[in-house]
């Protein structure tokens, strides 16, 4: 089974090596990796040339965004499975992508699985600042505003076929908007793996300033109504529930 591995960056020199070794200390070895630069101005792009004997394919030029930059990859992208690790976050492990494999080969046949992810300090990934951990997926936790961790979701190649790829006219909530299209379609099949995936650096874009977290509930909510998985309840509960993320320490 060969997993198609993205990741997108920009201006990300001081740490795409870090996300580099995380990859390639992964223990499996049918991996397509697939890096997307979005025309870094910094030394990101000689780190990309620099590395690449374990870089499958990669591009460097502009792009229209975050999602824009991650449909690249999926059209790029020729594995079994695809699955996404951005320019500044790591695996939690060196068995994550083993441990994916073999979930997909289990008897059930899943099309998407997720798992828990860390936010942890900038420049110290041994500093946990947030525990999002998921679990099994329920129509009833969609209508809730529940939603895996987008850095876990691995799906198989043919959901992006079916489903189709991101909408790039939502800028920071395209994944929420994906993940409500994808999860309410009755026709595939959802599985959790409650292990700890990846480590993400705090900083990223929805969060980074308040007018972007203004943006980012204006979109949370639209992609709500637009798959008519609630209304206003939905959205302040899916805020709300975050809450709690703060305090889990397994």
């Amino acid at each position: 089974m060969k997993i198609s591995l993205i990741t997108i960056c920009f201006n990300n020199e001081e740490t795409i090596e870090e996300t580099f070794k995380s990859v390639k200390n992964q223990n499996y070895p049918n991996l397509e990796y697939i890096v997307i630069d979005g025309a870094s101005t910094d030394k990101t792009v000689d780190i990309i040339k620099r590395e690449q004997a374990f870089i499958s394919k990669w591009i460097s030029e502009p792009d229209k965004g975050i999602y824009d930059a991650l449909n690249k990859g999926i059209e790029m992208a020729t594995g079994d499975i695809i699955g996404f690790i951005h320019g500044d976050d790591i695996f939690a492990d060196n068995n994550v992508l083993k441990t994916v494999a073999s979930r997909f080969n289990e008897k059930d046949k899943p099309d998407l699985i997720y798992g828990n992810l860390r936010y942890v300090k900038a420049n110290n990934p041994d500093i946990v600042l947030r525990h999002w951990n998921s679990s099994k997926f329920s129509l009833r936790k969609c209508k809730w505003g529940w939603m895996p961790p987008h850095p876990t979701l691995y799906c198989k190649n043919k959901v992006f076929k079916k489903v189709g790829y991101f909408n790039i006219s939502y800028k920071i909530s395209a994944d929420y908007e994906w993940i409500l299209r994808a999860f309410l379609n009755h026709q595939l099949k959802a599985a959790y793996i409650p292990v700890l995936m990846i480590k993400m650096k705090t900083g990223g874009v929805s969060n980074r300033s308040f007018k972007n977290i203004m943006l980012k509930t204006k979109e949370d909510y639209r992609a709500i109504k637009e798959h008519h998985a609630g209304g206003i309840l939905t959205l302040l509960w899916k805020n709300f529930s975050k809450l709690n993320q703060f305090c889990v320490k397994s």
